[in-house]
């Protein structure tokens, strides 16, 4: 890295903020124009710090293989125009003999990998191939979804616009993590797109066409590249969908034969999903759900004398679903919890357990103030809370099942902690609601049934 580097990537941050400013000014709600400018320093920041990390503190990913080899393939183009066809083959298909580093052999054999490194070259482009500036694409490209992500709460939920922007644009893990050349950046920007073009494409009906365009292209991204986010997330996505319009349904018969329908019909859904996916899933599809999280369970566990991260759930698990019932909290609390503080042993988790611990304080908070039985109750009858909660706990099952090292649990966890505190935040909303104002609809969509219900 070099002194033009530096001033390549100021010059973008410039561009970057010429072209937001131009976009907020088109927002007439001040709130929204207020935490677009905050998040977007918030995110430049980030990125910055995020790169200086990756450089001076802890090499990874970034830096050993998605940078060198997209600026490789970068090269390879300038050098040979024909080349340019490894800009759409699959990493299957890539001549390892062109690698920049034989370290690197063999990581094109995911096409998630692939996908990034795809994505550097392309960037190198209009970047010369700068580190910092690449960077900042990536961290870009991730605000501009995490900030859909936000207003599709906030256009439902004005009034708790001070959560939104805690929960989604100021966690600071979050927000780290999705700030550089990672997978990461790329999947919490895909999700948050997904989730406002399919709201926008299903319940608002504005502009379906393009929401539908939108939709597929960031659709196909996240499958390429982490295909069990989607997989976990649509299903209960779709729920809150249906759940919401089913709340304007006044019969209460039809209104459960709708929701149990759904329910079941999910559960054949994802099943069904999950096998039309199998050669997206790799390891999944030949081994199966349970045997995999077996097959990465023994992995971690060999490589416990090297990695210094690595952590045990505490729970025997032999690849049957019943172990993997039994495992399910240890794995869950694993995702939203961990590592606690005497578990860091690096600055990274060493942030990410302080954010953990005040995860943990939190979500006691909230069960104190509210009540285990009220909390379960606005769970079951609040879409929205439902959708938040259910694809954040299925979520951290998976990641947490799967992932036994605390260096790779804080990054693989970040798509999920932002609707675990949001749906957080209006277990506690709801509740303060009906508390303070008896009687009165707290929020959108509330029915006098559904007050009755929640209100003691």
């Amino acid at each position: 890295m070099n002194f033009f580097d530096f001033i390549l990537f100021f010059i973008y941050v410039f561009i970057f903020y010429l072209l937001f400013l131009w976009r907020r000014k088109r927002y007439k709600d001040p709130v929204l124009r207020k935490y677009h400018k905050i998040g977007f320093w918030i995110k430049v920041f980030s990125c910055f710090a995020y790169c200086m990390f990756v450089l001076y503190i802890s090499p990874g990913d970034t830096t050993g293989l998605y940078h060198p080899e997209g600026y490789n393939i970068y090269k390879l183009i300038l050098k040979d125009p024909s080349n340019i066809n490894l800009l759409f083959i699959s990493g299957h298909d890539f001549d390892q003999a062109l690698l920049a580093d034989i370290n690197n052999l063999g990581y094109f054999n995911e096409d998630s990998n692939y996908m990034v490194t795809r994505i550097v070259a392309i960037l190198s482009f209009v970047t010369f191939g700068k580190f910092l500036a690449i960077n900042l694409f990536f961290s870009m490209i991730s605000f501009t979804g995490v900030w859909r992500l936000y207003r599709f709460f906030y256009e439902q939920y004005p009034q708790m616009h001070k959560q939104f922007a805690i929960a989604i644009l100021y966690l600071p893990t979050f927000v780290f993590w999705s700030s550089g050349i990672l997978k990461d950046p790329l999947c919490t920007g895909a999700l948050g797109w997904i989730t406002y073009s399919l709201y926008a494409i299903f319940y608002s009906k504005k502009n379906p066409i393009k929401y539908i365009l939108i939709t597929f292209v960031f659709g196909y991204l996240l499958v390429i590249l982490k295909v069990y986010i989607i997989v976990s997330y649509l299903p209960f996505f779709f729920l809150f969908l249906i759940l919401k319009n089913v709340t304007l349904i006044k019969n209460k018969a039809v209104k459960v034969m709708l929701v149990s329908a759904f329910f079941i019909g999910s559960i054949f859904g994802f099943i069904s999903i999950t096998s039309a996916m199998q050669k997206a899933l790799g390891n999944f599809a030949s081994k199966g759900v349970t045997q995999t999280i077996k097959t990465y369970q023994v992995n971690y566990e060999n490589q416990a004398g090297s990695a210094t991260s690595n952590f045990s759930l505490g729970v025997e698990f032999d690849g049957s679903v019943n172990s993997l019932a039994r495992m399910a909290p240890a794995a869950v609390v694993a995702t939203l919890f961990r590592p606690y503080i005497w578990e860091s042993k690096k600055l990274s988790t060493l942030l990410s357990s302080l954010e953990s611990l005040a995860m943990m304080l939190f979500t006691i908070f909230v069960l104190m103030r509210v009540g285990l039985k009220k909390t379960i109750l606005t769970i079951i009858h609040k879409p929205i809370v439902l959708y938040c909660i259910m694809f954040s706990l299925m979520f951290s099952l998976f990641v947490g099942a799967t992932t036994l090292n605390f260096g790779s649990l804080v990054r693989y966890k970040i798509p999920g902690i932002p609707f675990y505190v949001t749906g957080l935040f209006f277990i506690l909303y709801f509740n303060n609601k009906l508390k303070n104002k008896p009687g009165i609809a707290a929020g959108p969509g509330l029915s006098e049934n559904e007050i009755a219900v929640i209100k003691p």
